[in-house]
């Protein structure tokens, strides 16, 4: 969730529906931040769709549902959101919404910590430790190498 919280402590740069969501979850009417950011999630926006992820993960203005959150990390993380790219790391190390899988959860949180702002770099390097020291060797050249092969797509909608 640390993520999220860095993610939301810029301020928006213009006034815009984007803007306007991200101040309500913010404040924490979430159902109004759904109203408004659902939308836009849907029509490709990676912040907007990271952000849908959260309240569906936590089931805050929308329900609970760990499986519709990972798909819309999943939307995010796939356009190069590192805030997604980190929680659907979290997802994948603790089965949430998708099997388990140490590895695809090392990939994510390898190119989130790569991508990281200064801020937030040191905390995802060392949650993405932490998931390595469940892999073995090969494993752990499989999540490298599934991370250094990656590459951002352009937007993806619901």
């Amino acid at each position: 969730m640390t993520g999220l919280v860095l993610l939301l402590a810029g301020e928006p740069s213009q006034a815009s529906p984007l803007g306007d969501g991200v101040l309500a979850f913010r404040r924490g009417d979430y159902p109004t931040a759904a109203r408004i950011l659902l939308p836009l999630a849907e029509q490709g926006n990676a912040e907007a769709q990271a952000l849908v992820g959260f309240m569906y993960e936590f089931g805050r203005g929308l329900p609970q549902n760990a499986v519709v959150a990972v798909h819309w990390y999943e939307c995010a993380a796939e356009q190069g959101n590192t805030t997604a790219q980190y929680q659907l790391g979290l997802m994948y190390d603790k089965g949430q919404g998708v099997r388990r899988s140490a590895v695809i959860a090392y990939k994510w949180l390898n190119l989130a910590a790569a991508n990281a702002k200064p801020v937030e770099r040191d905390y995802y390097l060392r949650i993405r430790d932490a998931v390595a020291t469940k892999l073995n060797n090969a494993q752990l050249a499989e999540g490298q190498w599934l991370s250094y092969n990656w590459a951002p797509v352009p937007k993806s909608p619901r």
